[in-house]
């Protein structure tokens, strides 16, 4: 009788590869204290503002943070100091829509959390986004929340001409290899509260 063999150990699907880094960076940044947040959050929007593509997107797409995010509310300002239109996302059945927002304007009460601009807003398209993430490695690939709202959304604005992406994280977000899928948008700059990520396409 032949000796009984073991099935070789498969490696786990991406999907669960990418929930377990997710959950970990986000119990990292979770842990942060609230002062470090939001001195972070200062630094990084002083350092995206100095990105010099930056200042040619006419309308910036943005976020209203959720949790323990970095608050780009200190980038909203400063861009609209500068001359800049905001717009920020929507959750909607097709995807991200994204409306334009302007300082002091209240927000509805959206999917997941979310704060939102009103529907009676018309839908604009941001040339860059600030884009929210759970995790990120050197090579500039995020983890999102799961969804795949900002891969879509930048595809679809992509079809209009290039669309600047900035993601914005702390440095515990940080992980050695996000497992890239075909989906998947690299980030153009990514940025934290150490400053600019130098970013490898290796």
């Amino acid at each position: 009788m032949a000796p009984h063999s073991n099935p070789l150990p498969s490696d786990p699907p991406i999907s669960a590869v990418k929930a377990a880094l997710r959950t970990e960076a986000l119990a990292r940044r979770d842990g942060l204290p609230s002062e470090d947040r939001i001195a972070g959050s200062a630094r990084i929007a002083e350092t995206v503002m100095a990105i010099g593509a930056l200042a040619e997107a006419r309308i910036v797409g943005a976020f209203w943070p959720i949790r323990s995010e970095v608050d780009p509310r200190p980038l909203a300002r400063r861009l609209f100091a500068r001359g800049q239109r905001v717009a920020l996302p929507k959750v909607t059945p097709a995807g991200l829509v994204f409306r334009e927002w302007r300082e002091g304007e209240a927000l509805v009460a959206g999917r997941f959390g979310l704060s939102e601009p009103h529907d009676d807003l018309p839908p604009v398209d941001p040339t860059a986004l600030i884009v929210p993430l759970a995790a990120y490695d050197r090579r500039g690939h995020r983890i999102g929340y799961g969804r795949g709202y900002y891969d879509q959304a930048i595809e679809r604005l992509s079809g209009n001409g290039p669309v600047l992406t900035i993601g914005i994280a702390f440095s515990v977000q940080a992980v050695d290899h996000v497992p890239a899928e075909a989906h998947d948008q690299p980030l153009d700059h990514l940025i934290t509260e150490a400053g600019p990520v130098p970013l490898s396409r290796a």
